[in-house]
């Protein structure tokens, strides 16, 4: 009974150190895949990146509002159709040298 027991347990251990080392490669095999990838892809900054990030939300909301304001105050202040719509589109081409201007830190 005892040498059956030993045996069923030898063939026991012999599966599971089977198993170990096919989860063993299987690691290996995607450590070493995981580090590839890592090399080829570009390393990407994290944080506030971009020109949205510049400023503040605050300040991104009042850009958007006195945007809006100024839309407004042109579309009822001028009475022809082809003004109001060629004074919103240069208020919109200017607006970013007007942020510029207005709200730039460099100094």
């Amino acid at each position: 009974m005892s040498k059956e027991r030993a045996r069923r347990r030898a063939v026991r251990e012999a599966e599971a150190a089977r198993q170990r080392a096919v989860r063993d490669r299987q690691v290996a095999r995607r450590a070493r895949r995981r580090a590839l990838v890592r090399r080829v892809t570009p390393a990407l900054r994290r944080g506030r990146t971009g020109r949205l990030y510049r400023h503040s939300r605050g300040e991104r909301a009042v850009i958007v509002l006195l945007t809006l304001v100024a839309a407004f105050l042109i579309w009822s202040l001028v009475p022809d159709l082809a003004l109001r719509i060629g004074l919103i589109a240069l208020l919109l081409l200017v607006l970013p040298a007007i942020v510029v201007i207005a709200l730039d830190r460099r100094t």
